[in-house]
């Protein structure tokens, strides 16, 4: 049975649609420009980078994520949302209803989103063979163990997620990251 999990470390990004990123990057931008692939098959973080504008404060350089998503979303930590001066909303990727508003500016333009800025629930992509070789199944929530040499840390309300576009890997956001000082870590499932 599958029961170790690599653990990686998701930095602050943007996901966006077509139409605001053509806001952003003027309407000639057609197309992100992939600067590297990322472990999830199909996902690539980009060359064109952002500044969000909270009511307290900015961040610059913050990275789009592609492709295009269907709808736009702000992927920070509760430490990012602290700084910027918005609500913590803990979700799972594409829950954004009712949740915090950010301007986010690009070369060429700026949008106000309404809602869209999440602190993203930690997670682990499975596909449906790989949840059944752990014995896992679709939004079913557990702990993760992991052991080093001086902070060792169990990540709770960890949720599954399977599909077969995914590849088989823990995300979770950089002070998690930090908490446990996981760096490239594989983590124990407990159930």
């Amino acid at each position: 049975m599958k029961t170790e999990v690599m653990i990686e470390t998701s930095a602050r990004h943007v996901h966006v649609t077509k139409e605001t990123f053509e806001i952003l990057f003027g309407e000639s931008a057609k197309e992100l420009t992939v600067k590297k692939y990322l472990s999830q098959p199909g996902q690539f973080a980009s060359e064109q980078k952002v500044t969000l504008v909270g009511p307290k404060k900015t961040i610059a350089n913050v990275s789009i994520l592609g492709p295009f998503r269907k709808a736009d979303q702000v992927e920070i930590s509760a430490t990012d949302a602290r700084t910027l001066g918005v609500d913590i909303a803990v979700r799972e990727s594409g829950d954004i209803a009712g949740t915090p508003g950010i301007k986010v500016v690009g070369p060429c333009g700026e949008v106000d989103l309404k809602e869209g800025v999440i602190v993203a629930k930690r997670h682990i992509h499975a596909t449906p063979e790989d949840a059944k070789e752990a014995g896992l199944v679709d939004k079913q929530v557990v702990s993760v163990k992991v052991v080093n040499d001086c902070r060792s840390i169990v990540f709770g309300d960890v949720v599954v997620r399977v599909s077969p576009n995914f590849k088989w890997a823990m995300h979770i956001d950089t002070d998690e990251s930090n908490a446990g000082m996981v760096g490239n870590a594989t983590g124990e499932i407990i159930k």
